[in-house]
Order: C-alpha cells, then sequence, then structure tokens
C-alpha cells in the first residue's frame, strides 16, 4: 500500500525525476537549459528571478514530499531500524566471543610457538656461527701444519749450507737430496687446495681474514714457493750428461736423470691451475723451463758456430761441443719420455693428461716431433745469417770459408749424425722409446733407436744454411 501511494504521489507531481536521476545529469547544463527557457538569449541583463523561483519551488517541493513520505512511513522506518540495531548487536555479540577466542589463540601461538622460534632462531645463529669458527679453525689448523711441515722440508732441501740465497739453494740440492723439492711442491699444492677455495661453503672461505693466514703467505708460502721454482729451474738449465771432453759415467747419469726428473715433477706441480680449465691446462713452469734450456744451448751453439767459421782451426772443438749439447738434449728428451706425469690434485677429472708423459706437452708446445730435429733446424736457420755476415765481410776468413767449403760440410755432417746419438749412458733407458730417436723430419715418437743415416734432412738443412752462403 505504501509503494502504491509513493507511486501515485510520484506520478502527481510535475517535478521530472527522470531528469535528476540520470546518470549524466550535470547542475550547470540544467540551469543553462532552464535560464534559455525563461529568457530570450539576446535580452540585455537576463531575467534569473523566474528561473531561481522555479529551482526553490521544485526544493520546496522535494522536501515536502519526504516530509510527507517519512511522516506516513514513520513506523516502518522504526521498525526496520530496530531490527537492524538488534541484528547488528547479535552480530557484534557473535564476532566479540570470536574475536575473544582469537586473541586467545594468538597469545597461546605467540607463548608456544614465536617466542620459542625466536629463542630457536638465536640458537640456530649461535650454531651457525660457533660451526663457522670451528670450519675456519680448522682449516687454519691445516694450513698452519702444512706450513710448519713445508718449513721441515725446505730446510732438507738447504741442509749443509751455511749461507741462504738462490745459488746456495741449487747447490745444496745438487749435494743434497733432490727429492725434497718435490716434497714441498706437494705440500705447496695442498696449501694452494685450500687457500685458493675462497668461495663461500669452501674450505678456504673467509680465511684471507686471519692474520696467522697473511703472515704464512708472505713469510712461508711465498718465499719457499719462489726458491723451490728457483732450484727446479736451474738444475734444468744445468742438465748435462756429457761435454764435448767426455760423458758421464752411469752413477752419475743416473744422479743427474734423478735430479732432473724431480726438477721437472716440481715444476709440472707449481704450474698455475687457477681459473684455467682442466682440458686446457698446460704445465707452464715446467715448459717454460725446458724452453729456456734450449733456447740456450741454441744461442751458445749459433754464437760459437758463427765464430768458429770465422775463424776454422776452432770449428772442430765447436762441432764436438754442440754435438754434445744436442746429445744432453735427446738425453733430456729420454728423461722426459719415460717419465709419467704426476697425477695433479688441483685437476679434477685429468686422466688424460696424467696418462702421458712429460716429453708430449712439450713437443705440442713447440710444434715439432723431435727435440733432437727442431734442434737442427732451429740452428740452422740462426746459423744461415751469420755465415751471410761473414761471407758480406769478406777478407781471410770468407775466403778461407769458401776454400774449405767441402771439409766444412763433411765436419757438419758428422756433427749432426754424432750429436743425433743419444749418450752412452742413455742408450739403455731410450730403447724402444722416441727420445732421441728423431729419425729427421720423417722420425718422431714411436721410432726405434736413431740409424746414423736417419737425419739425412737435419745434415742437410744445417750443411745449407753454411754452404748455402758460399757458392760455387
Amino acid at each position: 500500500m505504501a509503494d502504491d501511494e509513493q507511486e501515485q504521489d510520484a506520478a502527481a507531481s510535475y517535478i521530472d525525476y527522470e531528469t535528476f536521476l540520470a546518470p549524466d545529469f550535470s547542475p550547470s547544463a540544467f540551469a543553462n537549459v532552464l535560464v534559455l527557457a525563461t529568457n530570450n538569449p539576446n535580452d540585455t541583463p537576463l531575467d534569473l528571478s523566474t528561473p531561481l523561483s522555479k529551482v526553490l519551488f521544485d526544493a520546496q517541493e522535494v522536501d515536502s514530499h519526504i516530509d510527507s513520505l517519512t511522516t506516513r512511513s514513520a513506523l516502518p522506518l522504526l521498525t526496520h531500524t530496530r531490527e537492524q540495531t538488534d541484528a547488528s548487536g547479535r552480530i557484534i555479540a557473535e564476532i566479540d566471543s570470536q574475536v575473544k577466542s582469537l586473541n586467545d589463540s594468538y597469545k597461546q601461538l605467540e607463548r608456544q610457538v614465536i617466542q620459542k622460534h625466536a629463542e630457536a632462531d638465536q640458537v640456530r645463529l649461535v650454531a651457525s656461527r660457533l660451526w663457522e669458527t670451528l670450519r675456519l679453525g680448522r682449516s687454519v689448523a691445516r694450513c698452519l701444519q702444512l706450513g710448519r711441515q713445508l718449513e721441515v722440508q725446505h730446510s732438507e732441501t738447504l741442509a749443509g749450507s751455511t749461507a741462504g740465497g738462490a745459488g746456495v739453494v741449487a747447490a745444496a740440492l745438487r749435494k743434497e737430496d733432490h727429492r725434497a723439492i718435490v716434497r714441498c711442491a706437494n705440500t705447496l699444492v695442498s696449501l694452494r687446495e685450500v687457500l685458493d677455495r675462497t668461495a663461500p661453503g669452501e674450505e678456504g672461505h673467509g680465511l684471507d681474514r686471519v692474520t696467522a693466514i697473511r703472515s704464512l703467505r708472505d713469510g712461508v708460502i711465498g718465499p719457499v714457493d719462489r726458491s723451490v721454482k728457483n732450484a727446479s729451474e736451474q738444475m734444468i738449465r744445468e742438465f748435462s750428461v756429457g761435454s764435448a771432453s767426455g760423458a758421464a759415467t752411469y752413477a752419475q747419469s743416473e744422479e743427474t736423470k734423478a735430479r732432473t726428473v724431480s726438477a721437472m715433477t716440481a715444476l709440472y706441480l707449481l704450474s698455475p691451475t687457477q681459473g684455467i680449465r682442466p682440458d686446457k691446462w698446460t704445465p707452464t713452469l715446467l715448459l717454460q723451463a725446458l724452453e729456456v734450456y734450449l733456447r740456450n744451448s741454441l744461442q751458445s751453439s749459433v754464437a760459437s758456430m758463427a765464430r768458429s767459421l770465422a775463424t776454422l782451426p776452432s770449428l772442430d772443438r765447436t762441432l764436438a761441443e754442440v754435438a754434445a749439447r744436442c746429445q744432453n738434449i735427446i738425453a733430456l728428451e729420454i728423461i722426459l719420455e719415460t717419465t709419467k706425469a704426476p697425477a695433479h690434485p688441483l685437476l679434477a677429472g685429468q686422466t688424460d693428461k696424467s696418462a702421458g708423459n712429460l716429453l708430449q706437452p712439450l713437443l705440442a708446445h713447440l710444434e715439432t716431433g723431435s727435440l733432437a730435429s727442431y734442434f737442427w733446424r732451429t740452428m740452422a736457420s740462426n746459423l744461415s745469417p751469420r755465415v751471410q755476415e761473414i761471407v758480406n765481410r769478406g777478407g781471410v776468413s770468407a775466403r778461407t770459408l769458401r776454400s774449405n767449403r767441402s771439409n766444412v760440410a763433411d765436419a757438419i755432417r758428422d756433427c749432426v749424425i754424432k750429436g743425433s746419438q743419444p749418450p752412452s749412458t742413455m742408450v739403455a733407458a731410450g730403447k724402444g722409446t722416441s727420445g732421441g730417436s728423431g729419425g729427421g723430419a720423417g722420425g718422431g715418437p714411436g721410432t726405434s733407436g736413431p740409424a746414423k743415416g736417419g737425419w739425412e734432412r737435419e745434415v742437410a738443412v744445417m750443411v745449407g744454411s753454411v754452404t748455402g752462403s758460399l757458392g760455387r
């Protein structure tokens, strides 16, 4: 009934409710329409009293309508309000009990879980730091133990010496147990295994912040590392199993071989590994030391040959010295081939490298199949300009060299053939190996002992480097 009455009242009213209730209703647009409807746009000034009166009348009419509706509908409104108030009270009472229960549960959870979790988290943090301290302490203890072991091993290499210095180190190594440098190298590798692994979770993480470890690096590891490297390099530079005046005895050759193997093993182990893939790694320090030895032999041979070709009476002695140097290189090649590459602790998955010998990386580095062939060919390429200089200067030296061309060629041929034979003390070791058996350009690793006629190409290259500039 009330709804019907409201609809009748709305129908009886002349107010356009749809206009006011439209979603796009604009007060300014409605006022503009009302002013234009009650005035001529060309009038000046406009009469606003009429539209204003209409708006005020409409507002009064709406107010009267609201008053009428509220008066007639007071009882339903009050009833509805009371019902809503009662419902709100019941909801609030129910929510209060639920909130109280929730607060009680939270307090119980806080006592049983949150507080205990906070305490447990503190315990976890303490345990974690204690574990980190323990791990660091173990790493420090291991490094200090290895450092002490390194000092003892290094003192063994210096036993019998009364002064310091690299020269004394090398002298002591010649007199005392050369295997001590291998022990030093292994200990240095063990120290690197700890100190170079500094990533979080690894054994060496945080060691750089320990004063004792920094002192160990500066006071022990660094000096011993340089000492062992210098001593090993000097032992390789001084390698010799014979000279122009005669060959060493078998016992002397064995001692030289053992000392050289120790030096090569130490340099192999001490070659840098950090930041290098295992399949790309090469024993850099060993290759450098061996290359220096070959370069020194070549430089000495080329210089002495150039002097002797200018003064032929000394040529025989010089050729004997050159042949002895080449025999030493062949002996070194035999030692390298018969020495198995040691397993490197810092190179994971190095099975292919450790299965080979120490000769393979050197031949690959020099891009040759034989050290003897490399010696003669390199020497020939360096000797040819020297002979050209002698010829260009002219004089007695050039004339004597030309007049003795045939004898010089024969002497060089004999020198190459003699120098390409392994020393007598190394023949037994060289049997069945490729060391010293270069077989000229065609002979490489895997051939048998050198035959007298197996070096024709090297003979031709050496003879050509001298006689090629002399003309016919």
